[in-house]
């Protein structure tokens, strides 16, 4: 058996229409680049990344045996591609291929970016119904995290929890005392990435002043020797590649210590993340994919959570049968990018504060420090509206003043 042809897509991604205005406004369309490869037995197999694969990497994969890439550390996306024809030729589903299965049922999280408490209590509301059991976001200094939390509790089923990502840290709150607070809510789950990455002691000294579970994404040390330092009481995996990924399994499962995996797709790269989660031992925290936020995928059917959690496919490969007329469909689709935009803040003594933002950098919206303008707190008394651009004389003075002055503050 021999690859012969791995067929690229680029295509661009819908998301559903009550979380589209504040994922439009971080990130504008999101767009993803789908594989297809086949081989010589007529055998497909669908493999997923964010952006596309140089031409001198897929050829890499053209004239091998898919088997050939077992623990493969080339490409994620058509890495996911060879394990789905590994799986089919040999029958079996792709968890069978890392070794035994673990569990049966993965849990899964989802997902949704830091904004209005309104807004927040509505996603909270919104994957509830949907089957999920807990909510990630990253935290944002442009909205009172106290404020936010206070309106998804009112609205949270019973066991329903928050996964806070920090992204580093980035504010002047003291983050014991913070996390401390927050912790007393029912509703709070785990808190993501609460230190600069190479804070070790830092994080050492959370884990005994905190009861809830420290999550570290970001490893200074790439997840080594920070580990076995007991740094947090779970590690995460973003977009690990495979062999990385059953490697830094083998260290978690001798340790004992929860992981879990973080690969962003749709249906195809879910599908591939449940499986490594049911085979890899200690993956027993909950993943994310952000699946949940797409309108469509391009497969004919999605892999949806009950209470929580996915059952973990059993047909031969990954599980998941190609949609090519849906795939069709996203490859032509042209939505229209998200122009630049004001975020305009009201502080409850009426101070007002105005920041430029582009979906070119959303990441100021989580970490405003990096632009060496400003440094806020989660827990200022803080709201924030979205000023997009209205034609009005009062927008374009305020967009030429942010040129000069990068930050905005006016008395109220």
């Amino acid at each position: 058996m021999k690859v012969t042809e791995i067929e690229v897509h680029e295509a661009t991604l819908e998301y559903l229409d009550w979380i589209a205005y504040p994922l439009n406004h971080y990130y504008g369309p999101i767009r993803r680049t789908f594989y297809i490869a086949h081989t010589d037995n007529g055998l497909t197999g669908l493999g997923e990344t964010g952006t596309t694969d140089p031409q001198e990497v897929l050829d890499q994969y053209i004239g091998t045996n898919p088997f050939d890439w077992i623990g493969d550390e080339l490409s994620l996306g058509v890495g996911t591609a060879m394990y789905d024809l590994m799986g089919k030729a040999a029958g079996v589903p792709v968890y069978k291929l890392f070794g035994q299965k673990h569990r049966s049922w993965v849990p899964v999280g989802s997902w949704t970016v830091s904004t209005h408490p309104d807004q927040m209590a509505e996603a909270v509301r919104q994957y509830a119904a949907m089957g999920y059991t807990w909510l990630k976001y990253h935290l944002s200094p442009f909205e009172n995290v106290f404020d936010q939390t206070e309106a998804m509790q009112a609205v949270a089923p019973p066991g329903f929890k928050v996964h806070y990502d920090f992204t580093m840290h980035g504010t002047d709150d003291h983050m014991p005392d913070l996390l401390a607070r927050l912790a007393k809510y029912p509703l709070a789950g785990c808190f993501e990435d609460v230190l600069t990455p190479g804070d070790i002691e830092g994080y050492r000294d959370l884990r005994r002043r905190i009861d809830l579970p420290i999550v570290l994404h970001h490893m200074p040390l790439g997840g080594t020797f920070e580990v076995l330092m007991g740094t947090a009481d779970v590690y995460m995996l973003g977009h690990s590649k495979i062999g990385a990924a059953m490697r830094k399994a083998g260290l978690f499962a001798a340790g004992n210590m929860p992981f879990m995996l973080q690969n962003v797709g749709t249906t195809i790269t879910r599908a591939m993340t449940a499986h490594m989660m049911a085979a890899f031992p200690t993956a027993n925290f909950h993943f994310f994919s952000d699946a949940e936020t797409w309108q469509s995928h391009p497969v004919k059917k999605k892999l949806e959570p009950v209470n929580g959690f996915l059952r973990v496919p059993e047909e031969p490969g990954l599980g998941v049968e190609l949609d090519r007329d849906e795939l069709e469909r996203l490859v032509a689709l042209e939505l229209p990018e998200q122009p630049d935009w004001i975020v305009r803040s009201t502080y409850r003594n009426g101070t007002r504060m105005y920041t430029p933002m582009s979906t070119s950098q959303s990441l100021v919206m989580v970490r405003p420090d990096r632009g060496r303008e400003i440094m806020l707190s989660y827990d200022a008394p803080i709201s924030t509206d979205y000023w997009d651009e209205d034609g009005s004389p009062e927008w374009r003075m305020m967009k030429e003043k942010l040129v000069r002055e990068k930050v905005v503050l006016e008395r109220g």
